[in-house]
């Protein structure tokens, strides 16, 4: 990916540098970049929420689902109304299966699907289930559709703009795509690659970054002793109280840290044992201000 190629030059760093969700190559907006520690909690990143800003051309169908495909088929939408669209978005709330578009990275039997695409074949997809929150129309100037979605990883705005449009019956792809949050990160949090660049010293980059345990601030927290601090370094499980505050299930997790405020690690619950048993483990060489908070 260029932007993570340029961000590794910018900054000099060129081990430990993940980037937390890819995007269309049209695409624009959030891209979160994980140094050293961090690229170990891309996960909870790439799963969290995101929030796109789209505008979908509606009376024409495109091969990509987007503006640089060919055109497949064209009706006009000239009778479409806010109401009419609006009705059928609503169809595309809650969990729903989705089909992927040819033109994506996905693999079917090891071969990306935009490899296939590009040599003129195409396979049936297996739809796969997303979430959509929200979906919200800022303005309908036909041909011209922009929304606003909020949804869950593993959704394609290609998919939904061209379903879209399938089920009204016109067509639609999409011709402008912006990510403008993902996984807790939105554009308040983040500086354009040409402001990078900027920056004077060169290593003023490093005040940008957010601290370890920002990606899972929500998670609620666990603060340990001294000694189940050293235990927790190396691994070893923190047991539960004997009365504890609130149930615990298979899937809670945890962000752990010592008295001094330090993360620790993530620890996952343990029903079976009655314990909280680390998953990742952290060197953290500074206080969080996190440490103690949710959300």
């Amino acid at each position: 990916m260029e932007a993570l190629r340029r961000v590794k030059r910018i900054t000099g760093q060129r081990k430990k540098v993940g980037h937390a969700g890819t995007m269309d190559p049209l695409a624009s907006g959030v891209l979160p970049i994980c140094f050293g520690q961090a690229t170990r909690l891309m996960e909870q990143v790439v799963s969290g929420r995101k929030q796109y800003r789209m505008t979908v051309r509606l009376g024409e169908s495109s091969t990509t689902y987007d503006a640089e495909g060919v055109i497949t088929q064209v009706a006009d939408p000239a009778g479409l109304s806010h109401q009419v669209i609006h009705q059928a978005l609503q169809s595309f709330i809650g969990l729903i299966p989705q089909i992927p578009p040819m033109f994506s990275a996905l693999k079917v039997d090891g071969q990306r699907l935009y490899d296939l695409a590009r040599a003129g074949k195409e396979i049936t997809r297996r739809p796969r289930t997303i979430e959509i929150f929200s979906i919200t129309i800022d303005s309908l100037n036909l041909p011209d559709l922009d929304l606003t979605i909020d949804c869950g990883p593993g959704t394609y705005m290609r998919s939904v703009a061209h379903d879209l449009g399938q089920m009204l019956g016109c067509g639609g792809y999409v011709t402008a795509l912006t990510r403008s949050s993902c996984g807790g990160f939105d554009a308040t949090d983040s500086v354009t690659l040409e402001q990078l660049e900027d920056l004077s010293p060169a290593s003023e980059w490093q005040n940008l970054l957010h601290p370890l345990d920002w990606p899972v601030r929500a998670l609620s927290t666990l603060t340990v002793s001294e000694t189940e601090a050293a235990g927790v370094r190396n691994g070893q499980p923190v047991p539960t109280l004997d009365n504890p505050p609130e149930p615990f299930g298979p899937d809670d997790q945890r962000r752990v840290y010592d008295p001094n405020g330090l993360f620790l690690a993530l620890a996952r619950f343990d029903a079976e044992h009655g314990r909280w048993q680390p998953t990742r483990v952290f060197d953290s060489r500074e206080p969080s201000p996190f440490a103690g908070n949710a959300g």
